[in-house]
């Protein structure tokens, strides 16, 4: 695929976060939701790509834009597929907290795992620590062995973890363990990613979240590096019967970030409020300042972006 398509999908993320952004800390989930896919879809829309989305907002009946089997771009043109999340992190938005971001990523036809929309376990750290992790093994293993490779007491690493009373167990080990741990509300990409940055302050992601997002989060990975794996959680026979129709037989498998993103990836995203990873949207006089991490797998070429973006020539700011 066409590298300059790495700093086309900066161009959506951008447009994502800066329609939602005016709704941060306003109470209001779903119109911020539904301004980043608007903003989104619209943007998506105008790029050179013939392109279906695999990861979306949900089925047809459900989402009106953005939907899962979606085509978007231009027949003729490179087919990929699409993964998306407009805004990740809806409440975090609405309340104005930190770590909502809008993020896409693209990978050849058939590249992505077509995850249902339902729960994965998951454990990612960066590129250090790649090949140290088992999804099957205990936390305090796993810990052991992260810092084993990255030449450090166990004591000096933090985890991230979606706060559930689901993760009881799993946090009392860690914090036994002798681990930090940095407990989130919502939003499990944007820490996944951050655990592959130097000096983001987070080691590893651990826990159950959402499948979606634990593919978008898998792209990025293999983009930096990292390492990452994932095992689906079913909650009832509903979503296994339809996680058949979407391909998946073997209920119990762990999934690889390269299984999960196969081929030429390509991965953005922009802060819509701070974040270990990014800066939210911050607005000046006449403009707003977007911060944006965008790369792609086949060049291992990760970068971010700072840009200012002015209302006189981008009404939609």
């Amino acid at each position: 695929m066409d590298r300059n398509l790495a700093l086309e999908l900066v161009r959506v993320t951008e447009a994502a976060a800066l329609a939602c952004g005016r709704w941060v800390g306003k109470g209001n989930k779903m119109a911020a939701d539904e301004a980043a896919t608007n903003a989104m879809r619209r943007t998506l829309g105008s790029m050179d790509i013939n392109g279906t989305v695999v990861i979306g907002e949900g089925e047809m009946d459900e989402a009106p834009m953005l939907y899962i089997g979606e085509q978007l771009g231009t027949e003729g043109a490179a087919e990929v597929d699409i993964a998306v999340d407009p805004l990740e992190g809806t409440n975090i938005c609405a309340k104005g907290m930190n770590g909502a971001i809008a993020t896409i990523a693209i990978a050849p036809r058939g590249g992505f795992l077509h995850a249902p929309d339902m729960y994965m376990e998951k454990i990612a750290v960066g590129p250090s620590a790649k090949g140290a992790i088992d999804i099957n093994a205990s936390p305090t293993t796993n810990l052991k062995t992260i810092a084993a490779t990255k030449n450090c007491n166990v004591e000096d690493l933090t985890v991230v973890i979606l706060d559930r009373p689901r993760h009881e167990k799993a946090i009392t080990e860690i914090r036994t363990a002798g681990a930090r741990i940095h407990l989130i509300s919502d939003g499990d990409v944007a820490p996944a990613i951050a655990a592959a940055v130097d000096g983001s302050g987070v080691d590893m992601l651990l826990g159950i979240g959402g499948a979606p997002e634990g593919v978008l989060a898998a792209a990025a990975l293999k983009c930096m590096g990292g390492d990452m794996q994932g095992r689906l959680v079913f909650m009832s026979q509903e979503e296994r019967e339809r996680a058949v129709k979407m391909g998946i037989d073997d209920f119990e498998k762990v999934y690889t970030a390269e299984e999960m993103a196969r081929g030429d990836v390509f991965f953005a995203a922009t802060g819509v409020t701070n974040g270990e990873l990014l800066r939210g949207i911050r607005y000046f006089s006449g403009g707003a300042e977007t911060h944006s991490i965008v790369m792609r797998s086949k060049s291992r070429t990760v970068r971010f972006i700072e840009a200012q973006h002015y209302s006189d020539y981008k009404p939609t700011i």
